[in-house]
């Protein structure tokens, strides 16, 4: 597999030759449904290490957060790795090799994020979308944080894809959605739950609440509250979800802000066709 990636990689930079750094342009391969391909590269860089899945240092000195993915957590400061982090890390380091460490960068509407490090969807030299490789391989969770939602449904699409495929983590059984109701108050990180009923729904002075079996809600902010207009809340009551982002304790209560819909899943009831009357 590495050689027929490392041969595809050759030919189109061949094939684009000068006009890449000319023209600015992605010379792409056919579209695909998993490719979520880019019409414009706003820059060029070139890497010098790879940090973890989602995140890279460039040449220059800045740090690169790919948009639109989150891959497990390396360990630090003597913490345990998160499982499939190592191997997320190691799949983009092989695809960054394999591009000879350049890459092209389409920036985020929001150019940075609380950490400083730029936010950009970045390119293969044969057009291919770098996140959306990794979720097709199954390497981490499709991540959609408003206002860079550019391509967000073809993220998400495509980890759905590969999550009924069973690819790559999508194999580990903790990597699959964990019943809310059965997380410990110390849970914290990025996290996809699956909750069996939505108990109720609340609203505050800021936010609007959806809570969740388990001692656990979801958190909606009320400034991103017009991107929920298709969300029917009244009928939430009694649904089963999925939701994922970074959940936190507050107040003897796990809590997890969803910044989008496509974070959030309302799961269709359970078919009972097949039921026999009494």
């Amino acid at each position: 597999m590495l050689a027929r990636v490392d041969s595809l990689t050759a030919r189109a930079r061949r094939a684009a030759g000068c006009a890449l750094v000319a023209f600015g342009l992605l010379t792409a391969p056919a579209a695909g449904a998993d490719d979520c391909l880019t019409e414009r590269i706003d820059e060029r860089a070139r890497i010098s290490q790879v940090l973890d899945g989602d995140t890279l240092a460039l040449q220059d000195g800045r740090r690169l957060r790919l948009i639109g993915i989150n891959t497990p957590e390396l360990g630090r400061d003597g913490n345990p790795h998160e499982p499939g982090a190592l191997a997320a890390r190691d799949a983009l380091r092989r695809l960054v090799f394999l591009n000879r460490n350049q890459l092209g960068l389409r920036l985020g509407r929001e150019r940075e994020d609380r950490y400083g490090r730029l936010l950009a969807h970045a390119f293969l030299a044969d057009g291919r979308n770098l996140t959306a490789v990794m979720l097709k391989q199954g390497q981490g969770f499709a991540l959609t944080v408003p206002p860079n939602t550019w391509q967000a449904e073809c993220y998400h699409a495509t980890a759905a894809r590969a999550r009924s495929a069973d690819r790559g983590l999508w194999r580990r059984p903790d990597f699959r959605p964990q019943p809310a109701a059965a997380l410990p108050i110390s849970t914290e990180g990025f996290r996809f739950i699956r909750a069996g009923q939505v108990t109720h729904v609340s609203e505050g002075q800021y936010n609007k609440w959806i809570n969740l079996q388990g001692n656990v809600a979801l958190r909606i902010a009320k400034t991103d509250l017009d991107g929920f207009r298709g969300l029917d809340w009244k009928a939430l009551p009694g649904r089963s979800i999925e939701a994922s982002g970074w959940i936190y304790q507050r107040r003897g209560q796990l809590r997890l802000q969803i910044r989008h819909p496509l974070m959030l899943t309302v799961l269709p009831p359970p078919d009972r066709s097949g039921d026999k009357p009494d």
